[in-house]
């Protein structure tokens, strides 16, 4: 047998093989899941160990009614340029713990529920804190410390519940003298709507810590390695806090900026948040420069998730480069 014939005789034998199997059927595609695993995000400060909490997207709707101080147009170029969306801005809700070996501090809290409807101003995706800190093995009732950057609504109002139980019972609140009192003043009820429900939520949350309040001062320690840094202008008594473990040194700044693009490429824009919009402006642009110096490592409190990363001079302001998530506690 030559060698063309055998090989159309193995040809014939395979082919025979094959009819006799059965090819199944397609499978169904895999359904869509639809949800997302709990956000948290664990790294090291030095000696400390530091956990990222989410307290879920707050969005902000029109960016043009938000930050002020340049033409509609330019903000909406600078978020297409960023790859956002230019018709609506949302914000991230990082809060921190800090473990530091001899004490569980958490700074800012969150949306909650405390406030019943007006808890929801932001829409439903805030108020996440809680549930996404016990996924991270953590317990509220562990908290010693819970340090106020500032009395927003997305700051404080988690401390206590919508009954006006402690959800933090064991903790002591830190904060500003000039934020207690200003919040919590009814004179202060007056210009935008918005003021009436950040006054009363103040004064609800607030008032179940009144035997545990510590007030912060600029420049001082609250616990050993957390220093206060007065920042004010998004609120009076607005503080970024800098936080120092060996040769490791992260500054979380709170609401001093509240846009990774908009309010670093322009420091110089308002917010419409803002308690004083010039004296915040002011702040930023100096703080930044400090930060982007001295080469701090950043949590902020509303940049992309998890607001981890270092600020660098960047033509007329500033950029934002993220860290990457590590995958371990190993820097």
């Amino acid at each position: 047998m030559n060698g063309l014939s055998r090989r159309a005789l193995l040809g014939a034998t395979a082919g025979s093989a094959m009819a006799g199997l059965a090819i199944p059927a397609a499978r169904a595609a895999a359904p869509f899941r639809n949800d997302l695993p709990p956000a948290w995000h664990r790294f090291r400060i030095g000696e400390f160990e530091a956990t990222v909490i989410s307290d879920g997207a707050l969005p902000l709707g029109d960016p043009t009614q938000a930050f002020l101080g340049v033409e509609a147009g330019e903000v909406r170029r600078m978020l297409t340029g960023a790859f956002l969306p230019p018709g609506a801005a949302t914000l991230a809700q990082n809060a921190l713990v800090l473990n530091t070996g001899r004490q569980l501090v958490l700074f800012d809290t969150g949306m909650g529920d405390s406030m019943g409807e007006a808890s929801r101003m932001f829409g439903p995706t805030t108020g996440q804190l809680l549930k996404n800190m016990r996924a991270a093995g953590i317990d509220p009732a562990q908290i010693d410390m819970v340090i106020a950057t500032h009395a927003h609504c997305d700051h404080i109002w988690a401390l206590v519940d919508a009954n006006g139980n402690r959800n933090f019972p064991n903790a002591q609140v830190a904060i500003s003298e000039a934020d207690l009192r200003y919040w919590t003043d009814d004179a202060n009820k007056r210009g935008p709507e918005f003021m009436t429900a950040f006054i009363d939520g103040a004064r609800k949350n607030l008032a179940a810590y009144r035997d545990r309040m510590v007030m912060v001062r600029d420049g001082q320690e609250v616990i050993p390695g957390v220093t206060a840094v007065a920042s004010p202008g998004h609120t009076v008594g607005h503080h970024c806090y800098i936080i120092a473990s060996g040769d490791k040194v992260v500054m979380n700044t709170g609401d001093l900026a509240h846009h990774q693009v908009l309010l670093l490429r322009r420091p110089g824009l308002e917010f419409s948040f803002d308690t004083d919009p010039k004296l915040s402006a002011a702040t930023r642009t100096r703080l930044l420069d400090r930060i982007a110096t001295d080469r701090y490592g950043v949590l902020s409190y509303h940049f992309s998730w998890p607001g981890l990363g270092h600020v660098v001079r960047e033509g007329e302001g500033y950029g934002w480069l993220p860290s990457p998530m590590n995958t371990t506690l190993v820097e």
